[in-house]
């Protein structure tokens, strides 16, 4: 029984492809998000592609119920299950979804590679991305007291699907099983493989704790009323716009009043006196009101220097001096 379908990230992917053509962002943050725009965009193929398997197999089924695209926060901690699968038993898959169509290399130590011709990345192990994720919906089950008859904790199991046409080079299954590792189109067939590799005592223990499919709904929807789902608007922090100097154009000059020069007053020569006609200390202004005098009247006061004391001064005030 399906119960939740993917949310729709189309906003997501329409903001990435606008950013793109801003004039305030640079070269480093337009790569990023034409990389963040093809990561979106190959996890909701590979999410779309997985759910139409899973949808083919379970839309008939009456011990088990499906949802898709869950997202929770636990104390701060966050899970984002690709798939989440219920049965009756309290068993609880967790599956992963990666869309690798290039070669996916698994060494000895349960390291990933993915090769795309010459170019080679690791990647992180999304066995061990599952498990992190069922200690945290481990604790949210408890605080929602989805437990069973006989025990507390359900039994988890971790599946990752890979594209369909991905290569898978595994390594020694002795050394490190890979079993649980498949392609979309094979979930089916594992499936019945997986039921069939269960021991009596997991059968028996299933059985005990065995619950009506109405219970099982009622669980999926509970957890569905703790989906949170991401902001799809939001971006990190080295994201932010840069500041562009914008030159403002210069302003028009206005017209400046011209203020009037005052007319600088030129002060007549003086008149050239000869040499040898005037004593070095004589000087042509009158000792009494210190205006200039002419030259015969200085004169006039060096010839007579007994009645002017050796001084001059103007015709007005020679008069002084009788």
């Amino acid at each position: 029984m399906l119960l939740k379908s993917a949310d729709d990230k189309s906003k997501r992917l329409t903001l990435l492809e606008e950013l793109q053509r801003s004039t305030l962002l640079d070269y480093s943050q337009k790569k990023w998000l034409r990389e963040e725009h093809m990561r979106v965009k190959k996890g909701i193929q590979g999410e779309k592609d997985s759910a139409y398997y899973l949808d083919s197999y379970f839309k008939d089924g009456e011990n088990h119920v499906l949802l898709h695209d869950l997202r929770f926060v636990v104390d701060g901690e966050v899970a984002q299950i690709d798939h989440l699968i219920i049965n009756r038993g309290l068993g609880i898959y967790l599956i992963e979804t990666k869309n690798y169509a290039g070669n996916l290399v698994i060494n000895d130590q349960g390291e990933f590679t993915v090769q795309y011709d010459d170019v080679h990345f690791g990647i992180q192990s999304p066995v061990e991305q599952s498990h992190r994720h069922e200690r945290i919906l481990v604790r949210l089950l408890e605080r929602l007291e989805i437990v069973g008859r006989t025990q507390k904790q359900p039994d988890c199991f971790h599946v990752v699907m890979f594209h369909p046409k991905a290569r898978i080079q595994r390594p020694d299954a002795r050394v490190f099983d890979t079993s649980n590792l498949i392609k979309a189109d094979q979930f089916p067939t594992w499936h019945s493989k997986f039921i069939d590799s269960k021991g009596i005592g997991t059968i028996f223990k299933a059985a005990l704790n065995m619950r009506s499919l109405d219970t099982v709904k009622e669980w999926g929807e509970k957890l569905m009323r703790q989906h949170r789902p991401a902001d799809l608007l939001s971006l990190p922090d080295f994201m932010q716009p840069k500041k562009v100097a914008v030159m403002s154009p210069p302003k028009a000059s206005e017209p400046q009043l011209q203020t009037p020069r005052k007319p600088v007053p030129v002060t007549p020569p003086k008149p050239t006196v000869a040499a040898e006609s005037l004593e070095p200390a004589k000087k042509l202004i009158c000792a009494h009101c210190g205006s200039k005098i002419s030259y015969p009247e200085g004169k006039f006061c060096w010839n007579n220097t007994k009645r002017f004391g050796g001084l001059q001064y103007c015709r007005d005030h020679q008069g002084l001096f009788t």
